[in-house]
């Protein structure tokens, strides 16, 4: 097993790049293999009486940012405030096709079917909406390079998002990508600014893109990357 990623730790948050094909949490038929359970052997190391709860999630395919509080009394603060606590969650991704609109706003309305899967319902008052906000940063004959950022936090919103509008994440077989050259979803969770509920103290988290995409789009993802430093001094900087 490989040895995790940490991105930031103090007293009170643990805060791990995720890599992909690793679930965040457990199901049915997964126990061990899982980001909670090498975060909660990671502490336990540090003092057996430590733990460790989950704040929020990454679908299993998805890499980046994942926030872990030390205490239940932060984990219940920060999912109960969530959207006014994740000040800025942004996304980058390589999409199937040639995004023509620079940037946009994507609408839906999710649904889960009894197998888990999510899709967008036009019927408005039968799902839940949601709202993603793209800009293309870069284009090729095969793929478009995304900046994505969202208004609303539901599952597998971006998946459903992109490949409403005919542009299917790349390695997404379950929503229509018919192409997958790097082996996995070209989605990843790249900058997350967190204001502390309690103390309203302001975190900049950012993940570095994963290596082999900038095998496709180098000089672009090059410029992102340092345009997404934490730039601000009323942030905490962590790379």
């Amino acid at each position: 097993m490989k040895k995790m990623d940490i991105i930031y730790e103090d007293k009170e948050l643990l805060i791990i790049n995720k890599p992909a094909k690793l679930l965040t949490i457990a199901t049915e038929k997964e126990k061990i293999k899982t980001l909670y359970h090498e975060a909660r052997e990671y502490i336990k190391k540090q003092n057996p009486k430590n733990k460790i709860f989950v704040v929020h999630r990454l679908d299993k395919d998805t890499s980046g940012i994942v926030i872990f509080a030390k205490n239940e009394a932060l984990k219940i603060a920060l999912q109960k405030n969530w959207d006014i606590c994740a000040k800025k969650r942004e996304y980058i991704a390589i999409v199937e096709g040639n995004v023509k609109k620079k940037c946009g706003e994507v609408v839906n309305f999710l649904k889960e079917t009894k197998t888990l899967q999510v899709y967008d319902t036009k019927n408005a008052k039968d799902g839940k909406k949601s709202v993603t906000i793209y800009e293309v940063l870069a284009r090729n004959s095969a793929y478009s390079l995304l900046k994505i950022n969202l208004k609303t936090g539901r599952k597998n919103q971006i998946r459903v998002a992109l490949s409403s509008i005919g542009h299917p994440i790349v390695g997404d077989k379950k929503y229509q990508s018919q192409k997958n050259p790097y082996g996995r979803l070209a989605l990843h969770s790249t900058r997350l600014e967190l204001v502390h509920p309690k103390t309203k103290k302001e975190y900049c988290f950012v993940s570095k893109i994963p290596k082999e995409w900038k095998n496709t789009f180098q000089e672009s993802l090059t410029i992102y990357e340092k345009k997404n430093a934490c730039e601000s001094d009323d942030f905490q900087k962590f790379n």
